[in-house]
Formats: C-alpha cells, structure tokens, sequence
C-alpha cells in the first residue's frame, strides 16, 4: 500500500504513516527495508499487518539515508515551482486539510473520531466539542420537556417528565464513548498517557482534573502520539 509519513523519531525509532485507505499504521526503526532517515511528508509504500506497518520503503523524495538527509524534499518543475507533496487519506480527495473550527470538531468528534483513541487533541478541540455538546444536551432536554409538558405528564406535579429523561440518557450514552476518546486523545496532546482519563471520572476530583487537563497547553513538538495538531501555534 502507498502512504505518507506522518511522523517519524529518529533518536526513538518510531513513526505514523497516513495509508491511502486513510487509517493510520505506526511502525518502527527494524520496519524500514534498511536505515533511513525519513521526513515528514514523504511518499512510501508499505505492507499493512493491521495497525502496524512492515517493510516499509521509499518511492519518491523525502526518505534519504542518513548523509543525503539534508537535501531538499522536492524537486523544482520546469517552471521553477516546487513539486506539490502527495497527499493520502480523507483529504486526498478534495485536497484540502481539516478545518479547524469549533463546529467542525464538534462534527468529527461524533464521526471520524468517534472512537478514535490514537492522535492528539488540541484544547481548542476540546472545548469546541465540550461547546456543542452543551448546546445539543440543552436543547435534547427543552425538547423532551415541552413533549412532556403537552401531554401533561408533569403537570400538577403528577407523573415525571419521562420523555425529558428518556432524551438526556438517550443523548448521554450516544455521547459517553467520543468524550472518552476525546480526553485521552487530549492527554496525549500534553504528552500523558490516555489511561489517566480514568481520573476525570472519579468522584470528587473528576470535575477538577478533566478542567486542567484541559487548560494546559499543547505540548511542543512531535511526540509518540503523533505531530502537533494543525491549527497549533507557539
């Protein structure tokens, strides 16, 4: 299969590539044909054994050895324009990259990342997602509450608001698994490991430790969870 390399660390030996069926494959330093030194960016075809990525090699710039490492990743056209890197995945159809609006995390988070429990997640991210859930959740009980106060149900203060009740755990269980997801992809954007998200859950500190993981900044630079998200300025 072709792909593109996401990531790759050098001193650790380890690395993500984004195959062309748009999942993502780590692989590691004996994974490669032979030594190399890889770029981000660069074109490569592997063999994919689920997750992982094996016998991985080039096919175009970008993977050099060590001593043509610092050669440039693209060659100029006939024009005197740079080569446009390839580009693999769920934006290779269109060419564009993600947006990075609160909406449009908010929409990936219940879609592609659904039960995406790899990668990184901006604090932007999170609070996009934490945002629109506020408003659906709010307006999943106005809902549920005006379809209760139409048949009556709580007038008078007779039965409970079943339909009201009935639409928020609804809402909750549909939403449980991406906010799972989303802080353990949020830990590992500060470089901690995704079991942590077991804090955020206990009673007492839950609150308390979901609110820092979330205010702390991204951390700087590629780690083994992959690169800095897009949208990520220092």
């Amino acid at each position: 299969m072709r792909g593109e390399v996401l990531h790759y660390d050098q001193e650790q030996g380890f690395g993500f590539i984004t195959g062309a069926d748009g999942k993502r494959y780590s692989f590691a330093r004996e994974d490669l044909r032979r030594e190399m030194a890889l770029v981000r960016g660069a074109e490569v075809e592997f063999q994919p054994d689920g997750d992982r990525a094996g016998n991985v090699f080039s096919v175009r710039v970008g993977m050099s050895t060590p001593a043509e490492s610092a050669a440039p990743a693209a060659t100029p056209l006939a024009g005197g324009a740079p080569a446009a890197p390839a580009h693999f995945g769920r934006n290779a159809e269109n060419g564009t990259t993600e947006s990075t609006g609160l909406w449009s995390y908010f929409r990936r988070g219940l879609t592609t990342n659904y039960v995406n429990f790899s990668g990184r997640a901006r604090r932007k991210e999170f609070w996009g997602f934490c945002l629109f859930w506020t408003i659906g959740l709010v307006v999943a009980i106005g809902v549920g509450l005006s379809v209760d106060l139409s048949r009556g149900d709580v007038e008078g203060g007779g039965d409970e608001p079943i339909v009201m009740f009935g639409l928020f755990g609804l809402y909750v269980l549909l939403t449980i698994l991406p906010w799972v997801a989303l802080i353990v992809r949020r830990l590992h954007d500060l470089g901690l490991t995704g079991w942590l998200a077991i804090l955020c859950f206990l009673p007492y500190v839950g609150g308390l430790a979901t609110l820092v993981f979330a205010l702390i900044p991204t951390q700087g630079g590629d780690n083994k969870w992959g690169p800095v998200p897009a949208g990520v300025r220092f």
